[in-house]
């Protein structure tokens, strides 16, 4: 039997045991027999990080799934997740765009696009990098198609790292199966009364790594790959980075006030009076309405409900 059979429209099928079935696959319990795949697979000799979370994710949730995604890419990391909505598509749409590699790992045939909402990162995957599914090609996304499909997410990644995840999600079930083939897991902890981050601080008593800082983490995942990687431009504890960085000192030189107003804004929304008790006393008595539409229609900030405002996180 052929350990590779080529199909229609460039969809390929990796037989178990065959040259190109993927090493890391090989070893966990319940290998699947054989992979569909549309584009490339990951490469054998690089490290690998799955990005996982929740689907209605928060702007903080955004916002720490983007810059991790944009951070391994630039470190040569790639990143796999299943392409869903919310957290997964959002770490790997991020990947991509920073000039990285990331696969996405279906619970349909890898030619039926699910979520249809994630139509532009499909057509992204297929260019950089690939889209898996030990499901053949046709097959709708059937609800218990995703649960087995998440041990092949976890199966092809040396780190797994949970953003954000209700305290009984499809998330902690890829947890359950990477902890059970031997992978490394590290949540992104939250604060104790949001219930998107319940499973991540519920896992933390268990146990798992805690992911604080980019930096740090990025290094811990050379170590675990046992390979040396040049710095990814990482976050400092607390701060903004990247585009917030640069549109803090953009903001500064154009208008103190509105650069304090941003200053002042984090992902936890906030009313106006709020925010107006974290400015420093100069700016306390400005009209901030304005300066928070102003920064809303530049993209720096979001409106999340009538006069609740938070930082943007894409």
């Amino acid at each position: 039997m052929e350990e590779t059979v080529k199909l229609s429209e460039g969809i390929r099928i990796l037989k178990r045991g065959g040259r190109e079935y993927p090493e890391r696959l090989k070893e966990i319990p319940g290998a699947p027999a054989e992979l569909y795949v549309l584009g490339r697979m990951p490469e054998e000799d690089r490290p690998a990080v799955a990005i996982i979370g929740a689907r209605d994710c928060s702007e903080y949730g955004r916002y720490v799934a983007s810059g991790l995604g944009a951070a391994l890419a630039r470190c040569g990391i790639q990143v796999i997740s299943g392409m869903a909505r919310g957290i997964d598509g959002i770490g790997q749409e991020a990947a991509l765009d920073a000039g990285g590699s990331s696969f996405a790992v279906l619970g349909s045939g890898v030619d039926v696009c699910y979520p249809a909402g994630n139509r532009r990162l499909y057509e992204k995957l297929k260019l950089g990098g690939g889209i898996l599914s030990e499901y053949p090609p046709g097959t709708p996304p059937l609800s218990h198609h995703f649960p087995p499909r998440n041990r092949i997410v976890s199966g092809l990644s040396d780190v797994v790292v949970v953003v954000e995840a209700r305290e009984k999600s499809g998330t902690l079930i890829t947890v359950d199966m990477a902890l059970e083939q031997g992978r490394e897991v590290y949540v992104v902890p939250g604060r104790v009364t949001d219930s998107l981050s319940a499973g991540c601080n519920r896992l933390l008593k268990l146990g798992v790594g805690i992911l604080l800082d980019e930096g740090e983490f990025l290094e811990e995942v050379w170590r675990i790959c046992e390979r040396h990687f040049p710095e990814a431009g990482a976050v400092g504890k607390g701060g903004k980075t990247g585009k917030g960085r640069e549109a803090a000192a953009g903001l500064s030189a154009e208008s103190p006030v509105l650069a304090a107003v941003y200053k002042a804004l984090d992902f936890t929304p906030g009313s106006v009076e709020q925010i107006r008790d974290r400015l420093p006393k100069a700016f306390r008595k400005e009209q901030l309405g304005i300066h928070l539409i102003r920064l809303c229609l530049e993209g720096l900030a979001v409106q999340v409900s009538p006069g609740q405002f938070s930082l943007r996180g894409d």
